[in-house]
């Protein structure tokens, strides 16, 4: 809820293994350097940096300041912590808390949304990122009551390879650009000149798998092992664009080919040229008035009753409600050698790209309706573990999350009581996604191919063909209506 006017701060604190105490038997002996007392035992009491348990030592310590700050972990994200504050910055008391009754019915309605708001603490070892109206109240305690030695302590600018920014709007924002950055140095290191730019990870609807060039010897295998760990990590940090193409590359990293290097050399270019692709957090509920949903009565079917069941431990909701959106798309035969289509899904929350997942399929599907409904179940599967996440997180969630996919066929046969299965091998992914439509809390919508973003995480694509979708999700400023006509493409 932006009226709290939550701000987001980093901090590291500083030898943070020595603030706990080691519970390994380590000593040394003492050498010259220590004068008078060389040749005695030392025993080791502090959580050393290279002992097995120090970093489980340190966050056991850290465990304990957070918890005297009645903050309390998330059940479904351990590393991080949460606390309930009333509307006028104080923190709730635990009668408070338990004067609330914030489960649901269990019939996925009726849920309460209560004043106030969370503040939020999430730690990576030593490495803090805190969502409070105070921070400074937070990073005083830490420093004076804890005694922890905190440094670049700030409003969050970069951690863990994204940095992050502000737009003139106010809207924050994140991108790997250092990240790249560094990798374009390393690439220079190893082949001596810069990355040729490309406007493609891969040539369109390319098949590295049918490369027949020479294997790589022992230190290319390593070089393009590295290479391939980068851009992973890009893609964790927010480049979903490039997601397929490097599960696909990342394929070969075992035995790769001198073609492979190749085709990683035209990846980097593509990252080096399309370096300021970003993730802006739009929080603003997303416009789903072109949606066309058919209600249709379950009552009459197996599913009947069907209800979706809710964790009884869930905190109060606080804070506006946020709508879940998925677009999942398969692309059959991805794989020429092993026939294997990709699952791609691309989660939204509200108006930001959350989540991404682009994975070949674990069986091989002999039609586009067999990969298509594959999907769709790993997609409701993702779609209620975010759902639960944000609930644990005290996130208010509208009732109805949506799925969108581009095969109508798949989405009639899934939405439609009276549609039948004539692939019975499809069973058990038929039957999950159709439960969960039943139970009203999910909805299956189709949409033109040329206008479904996951395209862009199934398929080695054309620039050209995809920037209509590439452009709003990760290179528009400001409101996404307002990009050019000429660069979406048609609905109809």
């Amino acid at each position: 809820d932006p009226s709290y006017n939550l701000q987001v701060y980093q901090t590291d604190i500083g030898n943070a293994f020595l603030e706990a105490r080691t519970t390994e038997k380590v000593y040394v002996i003492a050498g010259s350097e220590f004068g008078s007392y060389e040749g005695h035992v030392f025993v080791i009491i502090g959580s050393l940096y290279g002992l097995k348990t120090s970093s489980k030592r340190f966050h056991e310590v850290l465990n304990g300041v957070l918890r005297e700050m009645q903050f309390s972990p998330c059940p479904a994200e351990p590393d991080v912590w949460m606390r309930a504050m009333n509307s006028d910055g104080t923190v709730m008391t635990q009668t408070e808390i338990e004067n609330e009754i914030p489960a649901f019915d269990h019939n996925g309605v009726g849920r309460p949304i209560y004043d106030g708001y969370y503040e939020y603490i999430a730690s990576y070892v030593d490495d803090l990122t805190i969502g409070s109206r105070d921070p400074q109240s937070i990073i005083e305690y830490l420093e004076k009551k804890a005694k922890f030695k905190l440094k670049g302590t700030e409003s969050i600018k970069y951690l863990l390879g994204c940095d992050y920014w502000r737009d003139d709007d106010g809207t924050l924002c994140s991108a790997p650009k250092q990240y790249i950055s560094k990798m374009e140095e390393t690439y220079e290191r190893l082949f001596g000149t810069k990355p040729v730019h490309a406007r493609s990870p891969l040539p369109e609807n390319a098949h590295p798998e049918l490369d027949t060039s020479e294997f790589c010897d022992e230190e290319e295998t390593k070089i393009y092992q590295s290479l391939v760990g980068a851009v992973q990590w890009a893609t964790s940090l927010g480049r979903f664009d490039v997601c397929v193409h490097a599960m696909t590359l990342s394929s070969f990293r075992a035995q790769p080919r001198k073609g492979h290097i190749d085709a990683m050399k035209q990846f980097y270019g593509y990252l080096s040229r399309m370096k300021d692709a970003t993730i802006r957090y739009r929080t603003d509920m997303p416009d789903l008035s072109d949606l066309e949903f058919e209600e249709y009565d379950w009552s009459r079917t197996v599913y009947a009753g069907a209800i979706e069941e809710y964790p009884h431990n869930l905190p109060a909701a606080r804070g506006l409600p946020v709508q879940q959106l998925s677009y999942v798309d398969a692309n059959l035969y991805h794989d020429m050698l092993s026939g294997k289509a990709v699952t791609a899904i691309l989660h939204m929350i509200n108006q930001t790209p959350i989540d991404w997942h682009s994975k070949k399929q674990n069986t091989v599907e002999t039609a586009t309706f067999g990969s298509e409904n594959v999907a769709a179940r790993t997609a409701i599967e993702q779609m209620k573990d975010l759902k639960f996440t944000l609930l644990y997180l005290g996130v208010p969630v509208v009732d109805r999350s949506i799925m969108v996919g581009d095969n109508k066929s798949v989405v009639d046969c899934a939405t439609q009581p009276h549609s039948r299965l004539a692939k019975r091998h499809l069973m058990l992914s038929y039957h999950y996604v159709r439960e969960a439509i039943a139970t009203g809390n999910y909805g299956y919508v189709w949409l033109n191919g040329k206008d479904n973003p996951a395209d862009i995480l199934s398929k080695h694509w054309a620039y050209g063909k995809v920037w209509g979708l590439l452009q709003p999700l990760l290179f528009w400023k400001g409101d996404t209506s307002e990009c050019p006509e000429k660069l979406t493409s048609s609905r109809t």
